[in-house]
């Protein structure tokens, strides 16, 4: 059973989100929260497998949350999920900065919905293909500023030849099988390779993988 916490300032959306998690037999809504503070609270008393996070709510907003949450090690279980408006929004980074698992639209459809609680449910981090490379591309040169400098990542500079190759593919969006399939090797190897870049990055998950290439400068932002 896959345990889901909603937080969000909208009753209705709160209500409508939790009509459909509870329509499948293997999931089950374990509290709501109205904003950020509210939603720690919850999940250090429910411990849920996935929060269901807004970023614009009153108070302690959605990133504040989602960094407690995440720098709490007794809830290593609980991914974040944010759900937002605003997916060309710089504060959508900031949430997988904060260790945010990845991000959807409001307007996603169900079942892309469903299939994404359980994707970060089961580890794995999840970003909204629709958005992603063009939102951090964008918020990454408007932090480097208008000379294009990339920033200093600890621990980029002891990445292997190899890591450094997997880690473009990672920020290019491809799935494990098919940086595999184009580098070469076998899953497994590529799996492996990903675990040892995030812990030399300190990386939290996959989204903040691809922060840091963009940020290092290994992949190079577009700029409008």
């Amino acid at each position: 059973m896959v345990t889901v916490l909603l937080a969000d300032d909208q009753a209705l959306l709160r209500g409508a989100l939790r009509v459909l998690v509870e329509s499948e037999p293997d999931m089950a809504v374990v509290g709501e929260a109205v904003d950020g503070a509210e939603a720690v609270a919850l999940v250090r008393a429910e411990r849920p497998d996935v929060v269901l996070m807004d970023i614009r709510m009153p108070g302690t907003d959605g990133i504040a949350a989602t960094r407690e949450i995440v720098a709490d090690p007794e809830l290593a279980g609980t991914a974040v999920l944010v759900l937002t408006t605003f997916e060309a929004d710089e504060y959508v980074v900031r949430a997988i900065l904060a260790g945010a698992s990845g991000f959807l639209g409001k307007g996603a459809e169900p079942d892309e919905l469903l299939s994404a609680i359980r994707t970060v449910a089961g580890g794995e981090a999840l970003l909204s293909p629709a958005a992603t490379k063009s939102l951090i591309s964008r918020f990454v040169a408007q932090q480097q500023g208008a000379d294009g400098e990339p920033r200093t990542v600890p621990g980029m500079d002891t990445l292997t030849s190899r890591e450094r190759e997997v880690l473009v593919e990672v920020a290019g969006g491809l799935p494990n099988n098919a940086i595999a399939a184009r580098l070469g090797v076998s899953p497994l190897t590529v799996k492996t390779h990903i675990n040892h870049t995030m812990a030399k990055l300190a990386a939290h998950d996959r989204a903040q993988l691809v922060v840091a290439a963009y940020e290092s400068g290994l992949v190079r932002p577009q700029r409008p």
